[in-house]
């Protein structure tokens, strides 16, 4: 069966709890779309998480990859479009406060996201969880861990899809920092249940062989 490696990230800031991190604990295991669910917490800290995305890739040889993060102040799931080659930003869990510095050395301005973002966007929709693209995925970990998963699978495995997915608060959260905008809980599984679905469908098609024409006019 083929693997999806779904990763998140430990509570953060003045975020003591991080949804992603529940959402990953509950899939994990799970078999959706076809997929077998691997999932992978990892920490806020810019000198290992990308790291340790590359080991989990290393160890469970997945088909594909997809990276949540927690957007406190969004309003809707936003699959994103592209990572930068830049890590900057308040500090991280570990007190690391990097400026300006690229990410990898010798790696490409930017990679784009290689996930069906348009239609998980779409298919969203149509289940009536609002969602858009989102192109920036800030400076943070998250455009740290998106941007180090892509660079590796351009460099390893490049018909591997890899991208990342940021999630709104939950409910638990806007009670505890005021006026954010939240999703219940269940709307945020629901809703990286169906990117994984979408991303299954893909991932599907374009692995059937093609019928020959002479067959299709029978």
């Amino acid at each position: 069966m083929p693997k999806l490696l779904l990763t998140g990230f430990e509570p953060f800031l003045e975020f003591t709890v991080n949804p992603t991190m529940k959402i990953v604990e509950e899939l994990n295991g799970q078999t959706i779309g076809g997929f077998e669910v691997v999932g992978k917490i990892m920490t806020v800290d810019f000198n290992s998480s990308g790291q340790q995305l590359l080991t989990h890739i290393e160890e469970n040889q997945p088909d594909a990859v997809i990276s949540l993060g927690l957007a406190g102040g969004r309003y809707k799931i936003t699959p994103e479009r592209i990572a930068i080659n830049f890590k900057d930003g308040v500090k991280d869990n570990q007190g690391n406060l990097p400026v300006d510095e690229p990410i990898q050395p010798d790696g490409e301005p930017g990679y784009l996201s290689t996930l069906p973002i348009r239609k998980m966007v779409d298919r969203l929709i149509e289940v009536g969880l609002p969602a858009e693209v989102s192109n920036t995925a800030g400076t943070y970990l998250c455009n740290n861990v998106m941007y180090e998963g892509l660079h590796y699978s351009h460099s390893h495995h490049p018909s591997i899809p890899s991208g990342f997915i940021h999630i709104p608060a939950s409910h638990e959260l806007a009670i505890q920092h005021g006026n954010i905008p939240s999703f219940s809980h269940d709307d945020l599984k629901k809703g990286i249940i169906t990117c994984i679905e979408v991303l299954s469908e893909e991932v599907k098609n374009a692995s059937e062989p093609l019928v020959p024409e002479e067959e299709v006019n029978r």
